[in-house]
């Protein structure tokens, strides 16, 4: 079910347009100085997208205030980059959630089809299981949930608790929103 978004070039352009929706709420808000804010987007070189991704999709949208003396950066939230990580944040959730229920050969396909090693699918196991678990995002989060999330089923588990979403596709832009602070330089989660 989930595989097929990986591989939907239109997943990442919806991505892509999100990413701009909030770059556009951040620009409208300013900087905390009350300054305007100006474009300043850098190209980050994402792996793991499908082929026939534009070219606008690898552009992390940011801004630095106008105003002399401040110059401070604004990065708002991103549903394609999970903060530092190199591979596009839709892998780096949905592998790991794949990883726990297929046998070790189906997780060797999945890493080879996505060009993803094992080694990285078990770093980004322990990062959400370890490492999320202890952010302030996911401390300001884990309380919005009716059912608790266990944290060593993380992210399927994550994944479930939006289980109210029929759709995978918004089931799984959901839980990116969710993570989506991680790479604002706002909280320090890595």
């Amino acid at each position: 079910m989930y595989q097929s978004l990986l591989q939907d070039s239109r997943y990442f352009d919806l991505l892509l347009k999100l990413d701009e929706d909030l770059a556009a709420e951040a620009r409208r808000a300013g900087c905390a100085c009350g300054g305007a804010l100006h474009s300043a987007r850098y190209e980050r070189k994402p792996r793991g997208g499908p082929a026939g991704l534009g070219p606008g999709s690898t552009v992390r949208f940011s801004f630095c205030c106008e105003r002399e003396g401040c110059r401070r950066r604004v990065t708002p939230p991103s549903l394609r980059f999970l903060g530092r990580k190199v591979f596009f944040g839709v892998l780096v959730l949905l592998l790991p959630a794949m990883r726990d229920g297929p046998t070790p050969e189906r997780l060797n396909r999945l890493c080879e089809r996505f060009s993803v090693s094992v080694r990285t699918v078990r770093r980004w196991c322990r990062f959400w299981r370890e490492t999320f678990v202890t952010s302030r995002v996911w401390q300001a989060a884990r309380g919005r949930f009716a059912t608790p999330v266990r944290a060593e089923a993380l992210p399927g588990s994550l994944l479930g608790a939006f289980s109210e979403i029929s759709d995978p596709e918004s089931r799984v832009v959901a839980v990116l929103r969710l993570v989506s602070p991680i790479g604002t330089g706002q909280v320090r989660a890595f």
